[in-house]
Parts: structure tokens; sequence; C-alpha cells
């Protein structure tokens, strides 16, 4: 009798277990009966269901990450693109989402994947290479998610955000090569713009030291031409001067370097007539 009292307390104890269940703050829960939907939308807390006929599946409310291999595109200017991109998303209706992806969060990544995936395409495929990589992208994930949230309307989720990652031209594709070319044209427009700066520069510097030195040579020039003529004046004056205390013995002095310039040669001859006043010093005893 005790055996089966003490059955019957552990069955009732068991179906008293099996009867309660927890929804914990980051979770949303599901009530089965023989596979039929009975309550969903559960807040966080205990709740009682019937033992052994139904069962409660729980899911994860916060907010989960499909990732994305990089995926090529195409855009308007038909260039290829790489873009790697994130996709935010969470339950909002587990009663859709139990029906839609029988609870399977596999499942509905799998499905979203193409969803998001061709919205991106199609937003690619509209825009340039310059509007994908900068001001049109916070534009173009807005209405990616617009999009996807329309596509995946009955699975039971809500697609938050679509964050683009990277955005890489592909390796040894013709865009690189004309991204590479227009650079290295740019850089070399500076370069040249900056060697034409330089020169220009250089030619003004040299062009005023030109003009400096020709200031400089001009003023040497006309202080030593003063000096010369202030020398010249005052050699005329001490000429002057002798000539006046003695003109005879200038004259005397001019004939001596004269005949001094006449014969320097050693080997010169002279044809004067004997009376000539050149002679006059030479034949004159006093």
């Amino acid at each position: 009798m005790r055996t089966a009292t003490a059955v019957v307390l552990a069955l009732l104890v068991l179906l008293g277990i099996n009867s309660a269940f927890v929804v914990s703050e980051a979770q949303t829960a599901l009530l089965l009966q023989f596979g039929r939907i009975v309550k969903s939308g559960y807040e966080p807390g205990l709740h009682f269901k019937v033992p052994l006929i139904q069962q409660v599946r729980h899911f994860d409310k916060r907010v989960l990450t499909l990732g994305s291999a990089p995926e090529r595109y195409l855009t308007s200017e038909k260039k290829d693109v790489n873009v790697d991109f994130v996709v935010k998303w969470r339950i909002v209706d587990a009663a859709k989402y139990y029906t839609a992806m029988a609870g399977d969060e596999q499942r509905a990544q799998a499905r979203l994947g193409p969803i998001v995936k061709e919205g991106m395409r199609t937003a690619i495929n509209s825009r340039t290479l310059q509007q994908v990589v900068s001001s049109a992208r916070s534009d173009m994930t807005a209405g990616l998610v617009l999009g996807a949230n329309r596509a995946s309307q009955n699975f039971g989720v809500e697609i938050i955000d679509v964050r683009i990652k990277r955005v890489d031209l592909p390796e040894e594709s013709a865009v690189l090569r004309s991204v590479y070319e227009r650079m290295r044209s740019e850089r070399k427009q500076v370069a040249d713009s900056l060697r034409a700066e330089g020169e220009e520069a250089a030619e003004r510097i040299r062009a005023e030291a030109r003009r400096e030195m020709q200031v400089i040579k001009a003023d040497a020039y006309r202080d030593a031409q003063k000096t010369r003529g202030e020398g010249d004046g005052e050699a005329a004056k001490i000429y002057a001067s002798a000539y006046g205390g003695d003109p005879e013995f200038y004259a005397f002095y001019r004939s001596l370097d004269a005949y001094r310039e006449s014969f320097k040669g050693g080997n010169g001859v002279l044809l004067l007539d004997p009376e000539s006043e050149f002679l006059r010093y030479l034949k004159s005893s006093k």
C-alpha cells in the first residue's frame, strides 16, 4: 500500500512539474497540442500547460545576426564589386515563425539570405560604383530593410538592419585596373603641377639673382669709374701743379719718357731731321 502511494505521489509530482514552464526575458514561447498551435505570445514568467498532451517551444527573441560570404554584384556601370554584409533580425510572431520555418533558426536564415541578396542586387544594379561606396550606402540599406520586411512578412520575423561591412573591387579586374590607373593619373597630375610650380619658383629666383648681380656690377662699375675719375683728376692736378712750377723741367721729363719709349726695343731705328724738336735735349748741352 505504501509503495502504491509513493508511486502515485511521484507521478503527481512529475505531472505537476510537467504542467509548469518558465519563459525568460530573452525568450518567447509557443504552446502546441498534437502539433497544433494552441497559444503564443507568452510574457516572461511562470506558465502552466496540460501535462503529457501539450508541449512548449521556446524561441530566442533577441536580435540575431545573419552573416554572409562576400557576393559579387554589378553596378549600373557594369562594374563588378564584392559586397560583404550582415543582417540583423529577430522573431516577432512565434506562431508565424513556427508555421513558416518549423521553429528552425538555420532554416530561417537560409530563407532570409536570398531575399536580402536579391534586394542588394537590385539596389546595386541601379547605382554607380561611387554611389555604392559613398553617400548612397545609408539610403540603399534603408531601402533593403523595407524590401526584405515586405518579402518576409509571413515568416514571423523582422529585419532590423542590413549593414554593409565592406565593398571591394575584384582583384585583377578591369575596374581595379581602371581605378589604379585613375589614381596614378591623378597623382601624376599633382606631381606635374608641383614640379611646374617648383620650376616657376626656381626661374623666378634665378631671374631675381641675375637682376641683383647686374645691379651690383653696375654699382661697382659706377664706383670704380668714379674713383678712377677722381684719381685722374688728382693726377692731372699734380701734373698741372708740377708743370706750372717748372715748365722747362716738366718738358725735359716728358721728353725723357718719350726717348725711353722710343728706344725700348733696343734694335729700333728712327729717321728724324737733325733739327727736329724731338732731339732738342739730346743736342743741347744744357
